[in-house]
């Protein structure tokens, strides 16, 4: 596979290291313009503010050096994927933890769907009557002992693709934010990608009250477009924490072999970072979102949770996860 150029991705980081530079030295000169005293001499705050602009120049530079130099290599002969589907048959996998008001409905809506043989539910260790309602729905159940969401989508993905009469396995969550009635659109891109991934960006098909707010709405299209910068060129993205995608479990295969299980509530924004550094085609699919049954568990329980997973998927897209 050709190793993408993160010229672009080292631009935003000079940026934003720049920018950083200035706020602080916009800040340490607050107290020498409001009461004519600083403990750090005027000079110093000065020189803060003049030269923060020197990374944001040359993080400017690398990224239209990207931009208009490598970016074009990238997207030549073959870049679109169109591989015909001849087989629409799918295993679905709902990873879930305390669900027991939603699980049932959840098992039997992807139950209904003519493309979909079997639904498998993985309990990451739940203490209420996840397991029994799940059974009594008609899913096959398993329960995940290593505790982190991690852990559970990587049992979930090898429990689906185990099965080698369907082509594909559809992760998703069983708190019913998620509809079966949107396979047909995962199916509909599915010729074109390795993976479908769902993103909840189109305000249109986003109920008004859900668990993502504002902050984290944003936040997911803020680090989708970092992930699409290290990636320039190789896609769009828009929706990183979303756990609702379709895969082709050719490309499961060998990209199961890769994963790290101990990444937690991250694992989504981990797990597209993964499969585009192996090659593998990604595209995304809007979806519908609804208000989720029951109460949630995990990082959208309220904004400063969803700030924490937030500079997780940060790190770990810039650094190392």
């Amino acid at each position: 596979m050709k190793r993408a150029s993160r010229a672009a991705l080292a631009g935003v980081i000079l940026g934003i290291a720049g920018m950083a530079s200035y706020l602080l030295g916009v800040l340490l000169a607050i107290p020498q313009r409001l009461i004519f005293y600083s403990f750090i001499p005027r000079v110093v705050v000065e020189w803060i503010v003049w030269y923060s602009g020197v990374p944001i120049a040359i993080g400017i530079l690398l990224i239209l050096v990207d931009i208009f130099i490598f970016l074009p290599t990238k997207r030549r002969d073959n870049f679109i994927k169109y591989e015909p589907l001849t087989d629409r048959s799918m295993t679905v996998v709902l990873t879930a933890y305390n669900d027991e008001e939603s699980i049932g409905e959840a098992v039997r809506d992807f139950k209904s769907s003519s493309c979909v043989k079997r639904v498998i539910v993985i309990s990451n260790n739940s203490v209420d009557k996840t397991v029994e309602v799940a059974r009594a729905a008609g899913a096959t159940v398993y329960n995940e002992a290593r505790q982190g969401y991690g852990a559970c989508v990587v049992r979930a993905l090898r429990e689906g693709m185990a099965y080698e009469d369907t082509a594909f396995t559809l992760l998703c969550e069983g708190d019913r934010t998620f509809r079966a009635y949107d396979i047909d659109k995962f199916l509909a891109y599915s010729p074109h990608a390795d993976i479908v991934n769902g993103t909840r960006i189109v305000e249109q098909l986003r109920e008004k009250d859900t668990q993502l707010s504002s902050f984290m709405y944003y936040g997911n299209f803020f680090v989708g477009k970092l992930l699409e910068i290290k990636y320039l060129g190789w896609g769009t993205f828009t929706d990183v924490g979303t756990t609702y995608k379709l895969c082709r479990n050719s490309a499961l295969r060998d990209l199961l072999q890769q994963l790290d299980a101990s990444v937690n509530l991250e694992f989504n924004a981990y797990f597209l970072d993964k499969a585009l550094s192996l090659g593998y085609k990604l595209v995304e699919c809007p979806v519908t979102f609804h208000k989720r049954l029951g109460v949630s568990k995990g990082g959208n329980v309220n904004n400063l949770a969803a700030l924490m997973v937030g500079m997780k998927m940060i790190y770990g897209i810039l650094i190392k996860w």
